[in-house]
């Protein structure tokens, strides 16, 4: 079953209509399973709106504005007769203007729960940070799936704290764990995230080094918003996957080669068996 995962940077892109049009035309031509999104943004002054479609709300659940970002996704979708269950939690007021969040589509239904796991709590602060942890399906195989934006290794109570507690979050879920987004860490830093996330109790595989096949590697190669200094290419966009699944194939999307350039991130697609 295919999966993706992609740091919108949603309204925050030049042209982000057309870009939302690439990659709703992208998830209709590949059939994604389950897709992970993050930056996923709504206007805080925006209208709440009226319906949505196929949407599974978390307790607590902010509103769902006519401009969110993956409410619009989905109903392009639809249009087409592609339809996807989603979910979407608020983790903080993104550049004065945006509620921030994460989102979760899936071709199954999703029961989704949001976790608090940074030691900010105030909504206001971009330090507050929220998983997106969805039960739901890939094929006929229970899942347990996470939508994650993480902070860098070097912010105060960063990812290291984040990390123990996504820990505490999954100690309890007994499904294979399909861990998906942003992690600000680097894979060619050993010692900081991403090693911690190897190294963790949750036993937790690389799908990049895990894959039958790869194509592509990094998910940055620029200066970019969180990262103004770097004239590195950096993989910090991840899939991790719970030892018990496979992955056949990795392929990095939305790099300007065979998919357009839709974020100041590449998104991150894998086979999972």
């Amino acid at each position: 079953m295919k999966v993706l995962t992609l740091n919108t940077h949603s309204w925050l892109e030049s042209q982000p209509l057309e870009k939302l049009q690439h990659l709703a035309d992208h998830i209709m031509k590949e059939d994604y399973a389950l897709i992970a999104l993050q930056e996923v943004n709504q206007r805080i002054d925006s209208l709440p709106t009226i319906s949505t479609h196929n949407f599974h709300p978390t307790e607590d659940q902010l509103p769902i504005h006519e401009d969110n970002f993956a409410h619009l996704l989905v109903l392009l979708l639809k249009e087409q007769d592609c339809h996807y269950h989603w979910s979407w939690t608020y983790n903080h007021i993104g550049y004065s203007t945006y509620h921030e969040g994460v989102a979760l589509l899936s071709k199954q239904p999703i029961q989704p729960q949001a976790f608090v796991i940074s030691e900010e709590k105030d909504p206001s602060d971009y330090r507050r940070r929220v998983l997106l942890i969805g039960q739901t399906k890939l094929g006929d195989k229970n899942i347990t799936a996470l939508s994650c934006h993480y902070s860098w290794w070097s912010e105060t109570g960063g990812f290291a704290y984040e990390w123990k507690q996504t820990e505490t979050a999954l100690q309890d879920h007994i499904s294979p764990l399909l861990i998906m987004g942003d992690f600000n860490n680097p894979a060619s830093a050993k010692q900081t995230g991403h090693a911690l996330v190897l190294n963790s109790s949750l036993h937790l595989q690389d799908s990049f080094l895990l894959a039958d096949e790869t194509t592509g590697e990094h998910t940055v190669e620029k200066a970019i918003d969180g990262w103004g200094e770097n004239q590195e290419k950096l993989r910090i966009d991840y899939i991790f996957t719970s030892k018990t699944l496979s992955v056949s194939s990795y392929q990095i999307v939305f790099d300007g080669k065979t998919t357009p350039v839709i974020s100041d991130h590449f998104g991150v697609s894998a086979i999972i068996q």
